[in-house]
């Protein structure tokens, strides 16, 4: 086998690799592929700088595999373009220094079986956060972290669980009404609850943490896209501002997540800044951005930032925001056509399905 063969079979993979997210299946060896973007996207280039050495202008094929090959590394650029900082910003910065519109959010998946609080505890001690997520969180985190975090937050709510998905909401502002929801499954929370700022407005907050496609969990991404298309419908009737935080088990650049943007008509804070990838802490090459701040045009940011390492296998994700209403205007949410809701809808309807059949 040649050197040239062996570019064309790397080449083919990464050709395969590029197409498969398109496929329209729900199967988790196929949307697994969503994840590596950003390593897939430098494959490409690596496989297409490294075949034109080898190439030859007699040959047909040539030309042809070069088209093909330069076309997939354009549809991986373009993908992640955005996520970069000549991109234009999505959400604009901060036009105004008002401090009573202000606030900061931190979310951080703590990973269960880390028992480094410590570490937790000094990152929110630095970050001062005025509202904080932590998910994972079973008794054994409650009961480390929330002696020390009650003297700071006035206002709690959430559920330890031992299954992973358990979810603290600690909150400097008070939390209105404030629910823990089981939008999916009786073992997987949610909570939704309204903030009110210091200047009196209010705000609504939506905390998900949905379950990831994986073959010795879900063999389907179902479950997480109903989870967040339902979230995304309620963002979409919402009277308030909205925020929407959590670890969504998918990456920014997704069909799902794009789907569940259009949805909610909400903006992205990593759009023109970076891709802040907040997983795998364990690996400094295979990562990319899975724990999410989703907002809606009213909010204008003043930081967005990764924070420090915990132990954790994720990265905290850390964002301080300041209530616009009069900016609005300026970044109006790309509206979703009627295909996209239809598609939202039918989601939710293929979830409820899968479970009344498994009942």
């Amino acid at each position: 086998m040649t050197f040239k063969n062996v570019l064309q079979i790397l080449g083919g993979i990464a050709i395969v690799l590029t197409l498969v997210p398109f496929v329209a299946a729900d199967y988790w060896w196929i949307r697994v592929f969503d994840f590596p973007h950003m390593q897939l996207t430098i494959f490409t280039a690596i496989a297409t700088l490294a075949y034109f050495m080898k190439f030859d202008i007699k040959w047909a094929k040539d030309y042809a595999f070069m088209a093909i090959m330069a076309t997939c590394l354009t549809i991986q650029v373009l993908k992640i373009y955005p996520y970069t900082p000549v991109a234009p910003l999505e959400v604009l910065n901060a036009s105004k220094n008002d401090k009573q519109s202000q606030f900061s959010v931190l979310v951080s998946n703590v990973l269960q079986k880390n028992k480094n609080h410590k570490l937790l505890l000094e990152e929110v001690k630095q970050k001062e956060p005025d509202i904080l997520l932590l998910l994972e969180t079973d008794t054994v985190w409650y009961n480390a972290v929330n002696t020390k975090l009650k003297n700071n937050y006035s206002f709690y709510k959430g559920t330890p669980i031992s299954n992973t998905y358990g979810m603290l909401l600690y909150s400097k502002l008070p939390l209105i009404n404030p629910e823990v929801h089981y939008l999916i499954d009786d073992s997987i929370p949610s909570i939704d609850a309204q903030v009110q700022l210091k200047s009196g407005e209010k705000i609504q907050l939506y905390a998900i943490h949905p379950t990831p496609p994986m073959p010795q969990h879900n063999t389907r991404s179902t479950d997480r896209d109903a989870e967040m298309m339902k979230t995304a419908f309620k963002s979409r009737k919402s009277k308030l501002p909205v925020i929407v935080i959590g670890d969504f088990n998918d990456v920014a650049w997704s069909e799902s997540t794009e789907l569940f943007k259009e949805v909610s008509e909400l903006l992205d804070l990593r759009v023109g800044r970076g891709l802040f990838n907040t997983f795998s802490a364990d690996s400094k090459i295979m990562r990319w951005p899975l724990d999410h701040i989703f907002v809606s045009e009213h909010f204008r940011a003043l930081e967005v930032l990764r924070g420090n390492t915990i132990d954790s296998d994720h990265f905290p994700a850390y964002a301080k925001l300041s209530l616009e209403l009069e900016g609005k205007d300026k970044q109006i949410p790309k509206l979703p056509t009627e295909s996209q809701l239809k598609n939202a809808y039918e989601i939710i309807e293929k979830e409820a399905i899968q479970k009344n059949t498994k009942q």
